[in-house]
C-alpha cells in the first residue's frame, strides 16, 4: 500500500504536498513566461503557453506560502531557466514573488551561457538581470567568465605597426643648418 511507505504525517499534510509542488511551478512558470521584456503584449500574443521557456526546480521539498508571496524549495535544490539559459543547483532556493527575486543559498553554483558563479548566497535580481554572490563567513566568491580574445584573429592591413620611436611633425631644425 502507498501510505505505508510515506512518512508517518497526517494525510492533510501529504495532500498538501502535490499542491505545493504545484504552486511552485506555476508561480515560477507564470514569472518566466511573463518576465519583463520591450513589450509584454508582444510577448504575450507571440508565445501564450511558451514550452521551454518556464523555469523547472527540483528539490526534496517545496513550499508556498500565499500570504507572503514567498516559495521556498530545499535539499538538492536544481534548476533550470532556458529562457535566460541558466542552470544552478543549491542546498536552498526562495522566491520572492513580490520583489521579483531568488535567493539561493548552502554550496551555490550558477551556470549562464559558460560563466560561472560559486558562493554561499547567491541573490537573482529577476527584472535586471544580475547576480549578487556572498561567501561564507571570511571566504571568497569565484565567478568564471568567457572572455572573448580579440588578438586571435587574423590582424588587417588597417593597423598601423607598433613604432616604439616617435614621430616628429616638425622637425627642429633644417638638414642643411645642420651640415655649416
Amino acid at each position: 500500500m502507498l501510505t505505508d511507505r510515506l512518512p508517518n504525517r497526517p494525510l492533510s499534510q501529504l495532500a498538501l504536498i502535490p499542491a505545493i509542488a504545484i504552486a511552485f511551478a506555476t508561480v515560477i512558470f507564470t514569472e518566466a513566461v511573463f518576465a519583463p521584456s520591450p513589450s509584454r503584449a508582444q510577448t504575450a500574443a507571440a508565445t501564450p503557453q511558451a514550452p521551454g521557456r518556464a523555469m523547472t526546480v527540483r528539490s526534496d521539498i517545496q513550499e508556498a506560502d500565499a500570504n507572503t508571496g514567498i516559495v521556498t524549495a530545499r535539499g538538492n535544490v536544481q534548476i533550470d531557466y532556458p529562457a535566460r539559459n541558466i542552470q544552478a543547483t543549491a542546498a536552498q532556493a526562495q522566491y520572492f514573488s513580490r520583489e521579483r527575486r531568488i535567493v539561493l543559498s548552502g554550496d551555490v553554483f550558477v551556470l549562464q551561457e559558460g560563466n560561472s558563479i560559486r558562493g554561499e548566497t547567491v541573490t537573482y535580481l529577476i527584472d535586471e538581470g544580475r547576480f549578487i554572490a556572498t561567501p561564507e563567513g571570511g571566504g571568497q566568491v569565484e565567478s568564471i567568465y568567457l572572455v572573448p580574445d580579440d588578438t586571435a584573429g587574423p590582424k588587417t592591413a588597417d593597423t598601423e605597426p607598433f613604432n616604439p620611436k616617435p614621430a616628429f611633425k616638425n622637425p627642429l631644425s633644417s638638414p642643411s643648418s645642420q651640415a655649416q
